[in-house]
Formats: structure tokens, sequence, C-alpha cells
């Protein structure tokens, strides 16, 4: 069987190929990485590299049909935001050829990928949420600021990672950040973000801060069954990366996590983000719906929820998991050498 990952340069490539290796059937899988970096770190760790297009270029599925259909290849896993509209809208035409796209239907993306209309969807579930407002310019900023207080958060309703990010704050002491806080660009008052936008402001959701711990949620569906939720404490994040993370049975995350994928009709390997507020409520903030780059700690756990999307995209049942919670995982610094030959370290 062949698939192929795209985003092979994606920081969670290394734990994508490790749960397609070590899937609970033993089953030979031949792994085709596609990246728009020539460079990517998966053109050594994947059997077979292609350079791409980046997925808004025109020629993006125009590649990925050629290359699907001369290698014969049966599963296609995304593994990057902005790939999912354009695969999405695609799927058919990759069916064509004998590729699966393992990506939820157009409908769901749009709905699932915007922060403002998640929340909204959440509220209607009564699944607990953030206060947000949806902000078109400067004058309802400073009026959801007023509704919010200080700190709050701001972030486009469409981005990925910790694009656009920031929490604002009445006022940073810089000196004191000099001294002893490693560059960060999250923290900054309102007079700092104007700076920085000036007068072309864009479309931004201000939500409630939110101060308690963070959880991601792998979820493993389809459009007829949840087969495997499970939420993880991000322990110790950097740039946005899980670095350590603890897999937790948190019985109020599981059961909010298969309301909203039920709701939205997600597929495959997705993601849900949670934070507790003060009084340790977990409140939705946003979705993946993709793999997620820490995935693989709930391989670890016992879901291995990137083979579970293979098995689902060729209609192969997926069994029961026995997730082993208490599961931590501990990221390190690692890297590939190349001098003639090709080293993992």
């Amino acid at each position: 069987m062949k698939v192929l990952i795209t985003g092979a340069g994606a920081p969670g490539i290394r734990g994508t190929l490790y749960s397609l290796r070590n899937n609970w059937e033993r089953r030979k899988l031949a792994t085709i990485g596609v990246d728009m970096k020539s460079e990517a770190v998966g053109k050594y760790l994947c059997d077979k590299f292609y350079h791409v297009p980046p997925a808004k270029d025109e020629d993006f599925i125009s590649t990925l049909l050629n290359i699907c259909e001369k290698d014969r290849v049966d599963v296609v896993l995304p593994q990057v935001t902005s790939e999912l509209l354009p695969l999405a809208k695609n799927k058919k035409n990759f069916e064509k050829i004998g590729t699966i796209v393992a990506v939820s239907d157009l409908d769901t993306i749009n709905l699932t990928n915007n922060k403002h209309r998640l929340l909204e969807t959440a509220k209607k579930l009564e699944i607990p949420c953030p206060r947000f407002f949806s902000v078109r310019n400067w004058k309802e900023l400073e009026k959801a600021a007023e509704e919010l207080d200080f700190p709050f958060v701001v972030k486009p309703p469409v981005a990925s990672g910790m694009r656009g990010f920031r929490i604002i704050h009445r006022c940073v002491d810089r000196k004191k950040a000099f001294y002893e806080e490693k560059p960060d660009s999250s923290t900054i008052t309102i007079d700092e973000l104007h700076g920085i936008l000036g007068a072309d402001f864009p479309d931004l959701i201000a939500m409630e801060f939110l101060p308690g711990k963070e959880y991601s949620v792998d979820v493993l569906s389809s459009k007829q069954r949840v087969y495997a939720v499970v939420p993880r404490s991000r322990d110790l994040i950097r740039t946005g990366i899980t670095f350590n993370g603890t897999v937790q049975k948190r019985d109020d995350i599981i059961e909010y996590s298969q309301k909203i994928v039920t709701e939205t009709g997600l597929e495959f390997a997705c993601g849900l983000q949670f934070r507790d507020d003060c009084e340790g409520v977990p409140k939705i903030i946003e979705s993946n719906p993709r793999i997620q780059g820490t995935m693989v700690l709930s391989t670890l756990a016992g879901a291995n929820i990137v083979y579970g999307t293979v098995k689902l995209a060729i209609n192969e049942n997926v069994p029961e998991f026995s997730i082993r919670w208490g599961t931590r995982l501990f990221r390190y610094w690692g890297g590939i050498g190349k001098n003639g030959k090709v080293s993992e370290i």
C-alpha cells in the first residue's frame, strides 16, 4: 500500500511516519512525502519524496494528481491547514484515479477551520467556550476590550499554528521582559498591535483569556461513528508545539469532543483544542481538521489514529482501541545529517 503525506517538512512528520510504520497489523506501507520546500526533512525520512508547489498555487492539485497517478497512491494524508480546502474540493478527482484523500467534506472544513463559526456551533450545542467577539475595526476591538477586560486574546478566524495569535495586556513591562524572559512576540498592548496593523485592520476574533491547562484532543471518526477521542495535556509548549504531554482521561472533554465532531461531520484524523478557565472548566478554542503535530502520543498510548485513518479511507474495519491513560511524551531536539550519506541524530 502507498500512502502520500503532505507537509513532509512539518514538525509532526516523524510521528506520522512512526504511526504508519508501527501499525497494529505490521502492514508494510510505502510512504511518499511531498512539501513545498525542496529540502524538507521528510525527504530523508520517507521512502520517496517530491517537491511540490504551495497550496495556493494553481498547479498544486494537478501536481499531486500526477504524482498519485504515476505512483499509484492509495491514500493521501494531509498535514497542512492551507491544503485542506483545495484537497476537499478535489476529492472526486483523486477518486477517479483510485486515490482516497483522507479529509473531511468541503462544508465541514469551511466550518471547523473558522474559529468564529466553530465557537458559534459550540454555543449552540451548549459546549463551554470562551466569551468572544468578531471585530472588524479598532472601534469594535476597543469595545470588546471593555467587555472582556485585560488580558484577552486576538487571532484571525482562519490561521494555523500561532500565526496572528496575540495576548493583549493593558501594559507590558518591556524592561523586565528583556532581562527575565526569552524573546516572545505573543504578549503585546493594544498600542503595539496598532503599530503592527495600522489602518489595515483584518477580521479578528477577540476572545476571553483562559489561564488554565491546555489540551489537544486527537479524534478518529467517520460520518457514522466516532472511533477514538484522546485528550492529552500540553505540559510544555514551545512555539506552539507540544514538547511534553500526557494522555489524560478527561470525561468532560471527551463528551464535548464527541458532540462537536458528530455535529460538524468531521472525518478521519482530526483534532480539537481546549483550555481550562480559572475554575477548571475546559472550553473549546479551535479545531484542526487534519493530522495534528503530536498525534503520535495517542499512538504510543494505544490509539493509532493515523493508521486508523488509512483503514477508514480504504473501507477496512478499525478495532476498538485500548488506551493507556497516563502515557507521556518528552520531545527532544534531533535532526538529519547529510555529508554524502544521511545520518539521523
